[in-house]
């Protein structure tokens, strides 16, 4: 706990440490927490009022449900079921033959260092073009 909260919470300390302040300033302070009491109190309210609302639904879809016949392990099945399908990889798009061995790419991605020496030697990627 912060030093600042162990004042504010013990009574003889945060006594103590008002002690050098005018009544004014005790006032403001006072005005000021109450403030924050009172937009702490708002906000637990409207959550609260929330949280009934979201319940409410809740049960709502829970009687529909029954009316249907649905459980909660009918949702479960459906969801296991929905797996995203993996994509075909890409055809290759240029071939090279170094030393007996094929080495192909699709033209995406980072290129391999056998394409990109070729090329440096001056030949073009058309050149290697399936």
């Amino acid at each position: 706990m912060s030093d600042f909260l162990e004042i504010l919470t013990h009574a003889r300390r945060f006594k103590a440490n008002v002690k050098d302040l005018s009544l004014d300033e005790l006032r403001e302070v006072a005005e000021k927490l109450n403030a924050i009491i009172v937009d702490r109190e708002a906000s637990a309210e409207e959550e609260q009022a929330l949280m009934a609302e979201r319940i409410a639904k809740i049960e709502e879809i829970r009687k529909q449900m029954q009316e249907v016949g649905l459980s909660i392990d009918d949702l479960g099945a459906v969801a296991s079921k929905a797996q995203t399908k993996k994509r075909a990889p890409r055809p290759a798009k240029y071939t090279i033959t170094v030393d007996g061995e094929v080495i192909t790419w699709t033209g995406q991605g980072r290129m391999p260092k056998v394409f990109a020496n070729e090329l440096k030697q001056g030949r073009k990627m058309e050149d290697f073009l399936i």
